[in-house]
């Protein structure tokens, strides 16, 4: 078993992130992959269209909190998670295949992300997004300080990245975060409907009128990105941060010992 699974079907690449039990938060060997796998994909060439899910019933969590713990102490690490993250969100605005995420569960902090950075978005209409960064001390620079102000204008994305809250599936359509919300027991058969519709486009306009559109972005991931991860990378192993993890931990720590007890 692997963290990310990719599966052929036909013309269209179904990802997804296979850590269910953790609610596919963020391993080392899964961030790693998702900084890679939009290069894989645009370099196969019967692929088409991308499906972008995580298995079980979250979409992904975000960030995993040993990993958290890592990455505050250790700079090598630290520097590879940004350099990472940089890798996922260019792969995933230049990848030139449309890509589409199912969104299963929450979607939270980076999680978020990969939802908002894909190019159509379909949500379980029981499922949420959101971007909880600066709630446990982090710079919002993975992908929300980026991509949010753009779909959702500066004020809106500011009160979503500085109070973290959650948004419904009804709300992220009404926002225009998703395109539209679905039954959950039928949202991978109607994610994979609009992927062989889109397999079905021809290649070239639909791949050059998503670069055309994402030209937007581009003009976004030269003037906020760099700054976004650097500040992010600065705020890793601030005390607001270590105190914020640690809290979490030990409050996880302590529901299990009650639970088992």
């Amino acid at each position: 078993m692997t963290d990310l699974l990719v599966t052929a079907v036909g013309p269209v690449r179904l990802i997804e992130l296979n850590r269910p039990e953790q609610l596919n938060s963020m391993s080392e060997e899964l961030h790693s992959a998702l900084a890679s796998i939009w290069d894989t994909v645009a370099e196969d060439p019967t692929a088409r269209v991308v499906v972008l899910t995580g298995r079980g019933r979250a979409f992904s969590a975000g960030g995993d909190f040993g990993i958290m713990t890592r990455v505050q102490r250790d700079r090598v690490f630290r520097e590879q998670n940004v350099d990472e993250a940089r890798r996922i969100i260019t792969g995933m605005l230049r990848c030139p295949l449309p890509v589409i995420a199912a969104v299963n569960g929450p979607a939270v902090g980076l999680g978020c992300s990969l939802a908002l950075l894909s190019d159509l978005v379909l949500i379980a209409d029981d499922a949420y997004l959101a971007d909880p960064h600066v709630q446990v001390g982090l710079v919002a620079g993975d992908g929300g300080a980026l991509i949010l102000p753009l779909l959702v204008g500066p004020a809106r994305a500011k009160e979503l990245l500085f109070l973290g809250d959650r948004v419904s599936a009804d709300e992220a359509v009404r926002l225009g975060i998703a395109n539209r919300a679905v039954p959950t027991d039928k949202l991978l058969d109607e994610a994979m409907d609009l992927a062989r519709r889109l397999a079905a486009v021809p290649a070239q306009a639909l791949r050059e009128t998503k670069r055309a559109v994402n030209l937007h972005l581009e003009h976004a991931l030269t003037t906020v990105l760099e700054t976004a991860l650097l500040a992010e990378r600065d705020s890793m192993h601030s005390p607001d941060h270590i105190a914020a993890v640690e809290k979490i931990i030990a409050s996880r720590g302590r529901r299990r010992a009650h639970a088992e007890g």
